[in-house]
């Protein structure tokens, strides 16, 4: 069931009316039954795959909890408790490696016995790829890790937790909600809000226009170009791969937002997953803007473990390109991804390294990092640089990525900027200026979310027939615009297939 579709139109608000009317004591168990329906409308039997990571990180939980108060000896208990998360990780990773990764795996180790001259014979495998499996069994391991440091209790009551890794509005395509947060909120649940309600429907709202004004239009010229690069030549791929960086910023932060729309009408708030990482200055501050659920999981379930930066710059550059490498393995079973996680974790190598040289630079030629004109060079730069790697992330193969930085390097056709050619990749000359012109609103709210200006808030405080306003110009700007666009198709959500 997809957000943006009628199905989820009709269960969201039935949804909403009864978790409100039913006794506060049973509506955790509603939102539970609620969730493994929206779930099971992709496919039935995956459900089984929530189940066992849910049993499985359940009981770890709760055996933990058990040695914690029947050990007095310090060591005996941590050792056990280790033994539980190890447990916990290698069934819940041995079925994300069977789904995700094991044909993978079976191709590169053919291709790499055939330069021996042995012929490995692949087994048959045709199973499709449960959605959002990397998300909940990101989620429930990090509960795991939760409970072993003592972070958070044990949850008790096997359907509250169950809630907690299948809470269908951030399920398939999260954000990678933390224990610490969502669980203690489904425990006591929040009383309904005008407020909170009010908040919840334009961030919806915000989502909607996200993906179906936006992502939707500019994947159709993006796929077109993409889909046959060998085709277009220069500046329509420069174009393409620009565009590319507003789409999947588009795409997965609509999902995000609408997601946190929906858990805020529920009384639920989810954590904030992207703050404007275009406008970074750097690509360490863009990964701090960028995924936020999932670069602080990696921060603090993996990078922190393996000593962060505390055991010298060598150790920390390492550190950093192993989280780096298994974010790209994470998105995908392609070199390609790999090769994206690695671009970025080596720009922040470089960048550390570098650092002594630029500001000794800075300091020869009297050059001020607080200038508008020095903060925008490190903001176009950075931008480039993450452009650039989205290459990798679009190409179909690895292969490709490189055809396409070929020919976008050889560019030599400036004049399909002036000869209307950008108008015959898919999108109509009213089409493309509606996107350019949707992608200005997008580029000043961000620049307001980067000021730290709530755009919510500013609303709020609006008298009440303003704020009714916003919302129903908002949503039929999003119904003639979007929905009833030309070329519209209620496509999935790009994360959905990680």
């Amino acid at each position: 069931m997809l957000f943006n579709s009628l199905d989820f139109l009709m269960f969201f608000p039935i949804v909403i009316c009864l978790y409100y009317l039913i006794p506060v004591r049973m509506r955790y168990l509603w939102l539970l039954i609620s969730s493994y329906y929206f779930y099971m409308c992709w496919n039935a039997k995956y459900v089984t795959l929530i189940l066992f990571s849910t049993i499985v990180t359940f009981l770890s939980g709760i055996a933990m909890e058990k040695i914690k108060n029947t050990y007095r000896n310090g060591s005996k208990s941590k050792k056990l408790k280790k033994l539980c998360v190890v447990v916990s990780f290698t069934l819940n990773l041995s079925a994300l490696f069977f789904f995700k990764y094991f044909d993978f795996l079976f191709q590169n180790l053919g291709n790499v016995l055939q330069l021996f001259q042995i012929h490995l014979k692949q087994p048959a495998f045709d199973v499709l790829l449960p959605v959002g499996i990397s998300f909940y069994t990101f989620q429930a391991l990090g509960y795991t890790i939760d409970v072993y440091r003592d972070d958070i209790y044990a949850e008790k009551n096997f359907f509250r937790y169950a809630l907690f890794v299948s809470f269908f509005p951030q399920l398939v395509a999260g954000p990678i909600e933390r224990s610490k947060n969502l669980l203690k909120q489904l425990a006591v649940p929040a009383k309904p809000k005008f407020e909170t309600m009010r908040d919840g429907v334009l961030l919806m709202l915000w989502g909607y226009f996200l993906k179906v004004v936006l992502a939707d239009r500019i994947a159709i010229f993006v796929d077109t170009v993409y889909g046959d690069f060998a085709k277009y030549d220069g500046y329509y791929l420069v174009v393409a791969t620009l565009l590319f960086a507003v789409q999947i910023y588009c795409d997965f932060s609509g999902y995000s937002t609408i997601a946190m729309g929906a858990s805020e009408i529920l009384g639920i708030h989810l954590m904030e997953n992207f703050d404007a990482p275009y406008l970074s200055r750097s690509v360490s501050e863009f990964w701090r803007r960028w995924h936020i659920s999932l670069s602080t999981w990696f921060r603090d379930y993996l990078y922190i473990p393996l000593g962060g930066n505390r055991k010298g710059k060598i150790r920390k550059y390492i550190n950093i390109m192993i989280v780096f490498l298994l974010s790209g393995l994470w998105h995908g079973s392609k070199w390609s991804f790999v090769a994206w996680g690695g671009l970025n974790g080596l720009y922040q190598v470089i960048g550390s390294m570098t650092r002594p040289v630029r500001d000794k630079t800075l300091l020869i030629f009297h050059l001020n990092r607080k200038t508008f004109s020095h903060k925008l060079l490190q903001t176009l730069t950075t931008f480039l640089l993450i452009d650039f790697t989205w290459i990798f992330f679009r190409a179909n193969r690895f292969l490709d990525a490189f055809s396409i930085i070929k020919k976008i390097g050889t560019a030599q056709n400036p004049w399909i900027f002036f000869d209307s050619s950008l108008y015959q990749c898919g999108l109509s000359q009213r089409d493309f200026q509606l996107m350019l012109f949707s992608i200005g609103i997008l580029f000043g709210a961000d620049c307001l979310k980067y000021k730290g200006i709530c755009i919510r808030e500013v609303i709020a405080r609006q008298d009440y027939w303003f704020r009714w306003g916003v919302i129903a110009f908002g949503i039929l700007f999003i119904l003639l615009v979007g929905v009833w666009g030309t070329g519209y198709n209620a496509a999935s959500f790009i994360y959905f297939q990680f």
